[in-house]
């Protein structure tokens, strides 16, 4: 049973600035205050690796956090790291087959047809994830600085071979993440036939991850349902649905992840950029146009260029600033906000 959800486990949890991997904390139902959770696990990738026996007694905390039952202490975004400061795994999938889509037909590039049925998947850099409020490095703007906001999970121990609907399963936390891209560097490096790189520098992650259990009917079928809130310098970019045009769901990009080798717990698998079709079939409008927006800028530069022949929208620049979230049905934020300014 080990690295499998218990059910009735609805815990919010976060990661405290604290050396390499922070300190771990059960966090509030409405992310106003905390407690230590440093008795139970000192890290969260502690209490990954022993989540049948962790996970009960963090559930416990989380019921007297949110009663009051001990004493807590404020909870503040900007003091966290990202839930898993370093992770030993993260992969990241494509599972918005709509954004690939629309990206190659910006460059007159056709579509195989297994991308319909068979993810695409790259592993990234986990050694040092951003913290959610953290500046954005950018050495140099001529390397197309992206932002991508997408959905991720945590994983316990799955085997390989896993079948798809058996790895919704093993799904222990879910959270969001902005996936900095450097679009200027990817054609080089892609055109080397070894993948990303230099081009995918240390994403950013939500300051909350949350069990399965606490999203309710939000969290369905191994997908996670409900508005993604882009924001680029305090106005609207995207307000795509997770829940919406996902080809593949998370057990689909896990079981993918594992077709060839076990993955330990505390793996990060990512969806890749939430992307949604215009109600028309078409490639999506900007929300001043009535439309859902987009969760990237190379979307939104790959819809000019489908529309009007270029791209207009420039790519991050020092001092823009990104906001990524998503609300629950009365409002409040689920996760907490990743908001990164360009440095």
């Amino acid at each position: 049973m080990r690295g499998v959800a218990d059910k009735g486990t609805d815990v919010k949890l976060a990661s405290l600035k604290h050396g390499r991997d922070g300190r771990l904390v059960v966090v509030s139902d409405d992310l106003a205050w905390y407690a230590d959770a440093g008795a139970i696990a000192p890290t969260l990738q502690a209490a990954l690796d022993d989540w049948e026996d962790a996970a009960p007694r963090l559930a416990a905390l989380a019921e007297d956090v949110n009663h009051e039952a001990i004493p807590r202490e404020r909870f503040h975004e900007r003091d966290a790291a990202s839930p898993l400061p370093r992770a030993y795994q993260w992969a990241d999938g494509s599972a918005y087959v709509n954004h690939v889509a629309l990206v190659r037909q910006a460059r007159n590039a056709e579509m195989p047809e297994s991308f319909w049925h068979d993810p695409l998947m790259y592993q990234g850099g986990s050694d040092a994830f951003l913290g959610p409020r953290d500046p954005i490095p950018l050495g140099d703007p001529a390397w197309g600085c992206d932002m991508e906001a997408e959905v991720v999970v945590v994983t316990g121990d799955v085997p390989a071979g896993i079948d798809p609907v058996a790895a919704r399963g093993k799904i222990l936390l879910v959270g969001l993440t902005n996936d900095v891209s450097l679009r200027g560097l990817i054609p080089a490096e892609l055109a080397k036939g070894f993948g990303f790189f230099q081009s995918k520098p240390s994403s950013a992650m939500s300051p909350v991850f949350v069990t399965p259990d606490a999203l309710g009917a939000r969290w369905k079928d191994g997908k996670l349902h409900g508005v993604l809130s882009v924001d680029l310098n305090g106005k609207p970019l995207g307000r795509a649905d997770a829940g919406v045009d996902m080809t593949f769901d998370f057990g689909a990009l896990i079981a993918h992840a594992a077709k060839t080798r076990n993955l330990g717990a505390g793996t990060i698998i990512g969806s890749g950029t939430v992307s949604n079709r215009d109600v028309d079939g078409g490639p999506g409008r900007p929300i001043a146009e009535g439309g859902l927006g987009y969760s990237c800028l190379a979307e939104v530069r790959t819809v000019e260029t489908i529309r009007q022949g270029e791209p207009k929208t420039p790519f991050m620049q020092k001092g823009d600033t990104v906001r990524i979230w998503m609300d629950d049905d009365h409002h409040h934020s689920i996760f907490g906000a990743i908001e990164q300014t360009v440095a």
